[in-house]
């Protein structure tokens, strides 16, 4: 018999029947947190590389090298422009006083020579003025080494965000005044005795004569193309030697071995950023130096006509002029140039070495605490291994 009390089982439709699955949640609705309230975390948002100063601290891009450079001169201009314009105005000046009063005592004394001694006289008077004009080349030597040496380190300090003074710049640089200047001595000497030689050759084959003309036009042109080759090719390899010099304290011949080292596998790329660097700011001295040539003579001949006043007056204004604005052009040439040397030493060490992870450190250290130079070097860099070989497929 059936129970008249018993009915068949309903279903409810919020629990599943067997072998069903179970219905999905509200949309909207969160899931259920696991156990003991672990969440995972999302995956970190790519930060750019940090940015105190003059260039973010990573493998720096041609176009950055190329960019950096210029703005040095608007970061700090009393340091840099300023020191520029110190160091080439005294040598300036310096070239014009010992030049010219030599000059004008040797001419005198040649004007005042008795017909008989004319000759003697002149020649003496000329080799006493290029005798002369040597002071002002060991002197343009020397401020051009002390420039590279103030423009290095202010590029180095920018790099983490500080800003020196520019009396503070020539301190720190003064200790190193004379490896500095005993690298360009040596980078001179060698340069004179490669153009020595060669005209030498050209000018023993002239004096043979016959066929040995054909020789010298020959050892004159290929000789002249080989020396320049040669030239770039030791002035690249050896280019960050100045920035060795002052910013890991190097001995001459220490900074030529670890030049010639860091270059390697980048020769072109140095290269091409010299090259560049020095096209850009030659061309905007002639576009600035020609129109204003040109002005300044139709201005002159404007005001004087008919040349009422002596002949040499015009000619001195113009020269006094064309000379103050050669001088503003080669403070700001000789400020990107070695900027763009100092920057280039800054991306080789970052590429090879990993010196962009000791600025990192040494940027975020806590205020207070003493931390090292992060560009003295190091006997093992730490995380050099970080950055990729030259030529490998990822570099």
């Amino acid at each position: 018999m059936t129970d008249p009390d018993w009915h068949p089982p309903t279903t409810s439709p919020d629990v599943p029947r067997y072998g069903e699955y179970a219905p999905a949640g509200a949309p909207g609705t969160p899931p259920m947190a696991p156990a003991g309230g672990y969440r995972p975390s999302a995956p970190p948002a790519w930060t750019p590389p940090p940015k105190p100063g003059l260039i973010p601290l990573r493998p720096l891009g041609f176009g950055t090298l190329l960019g950096a450079p210029f703005q040095v001169l608007r970061r700090n201009p009393k340091a840099t422009f300023g020191s520029a314009l110190i160091v080439q105005g005294a040598t300036l000046l310096i070239t014009l006083l010992i030049v010219g009063l030599v000059s004008f005592f040797a001419l005198s004394r040649v004007a005042s020579a008795p017909v008989d001694e004319q000759d003697a006289v002149e020649a003496g008077a000329m080799l006493t003025i290029v005798l002369s004009a040597l002071v002002p080349v060991a002197l343009a030597i020397v401020a051009s080494a002390l420039l590279q040496g103030v423009i290095v380190l202010e590029v180095s300090r920018a790099t983490l965000g500080e800003k020196l003074r520019l009396g503070a710049l020539w301190r720190q640089v003064g200790t190193r005044v004379l490896p500095l200047v005993g690298w360009t001595l040596l980078l001179s000497a060698a340069l004179l005795v490669g153009v020595l030689l060669i005209g030498g050759l050209v000018y023993v084959c002239v004096l043979l004569g016959g066929a040995w003309i054909a020789l010298a036009v020959i050892v004159g042109v290929f000789g002249g193309l080989g020396l320049v080759a040669l030239g770039a090719w030791v002035t690249t390899k050896t280019a960050i030697v100045p920035s060795l010099i002052v910013l890991e304290r190097l001995s001459i011949r220490q900074s030529i071995r670890r030049s010639w080292s860091l270059t390697g596998g980048f020769f072109w790329r140095t290269l091409g950023v010299l090259l560049l660097i020095s096209v850009i700011v030659n061309v905007v001295a002639q576009v600035v130096t020609t129109p204003l040539s040109l002005l300044f003579s139709v201005v002159l001949s404007l005001i004087d006509p008919n040349a009422a006043f002596d002949a040499y007056i015009p000619a001195i204004v113009l020269y006094v002029l064309t000379l103050l604005i050669a001088l503003v052009l080669g403070a700001v040439t000789a400020v990107v140039q070695s900027a763009a040397v100092a920057l280039i030493y800054i991306d080789l060490r970052m590429r090879k070495e990993g010196l962009d992870l000791e600025l990192q450190r040494f940027v975020e250290a806590a205020p207070g605490t003493k931390a090292s130079d992060p560009y003295l070097p190091r006997t093992a860099p730490a995380d050099a291994a970080l950055h990729p070989e030259p030529g490998a497929p990822w570099a």
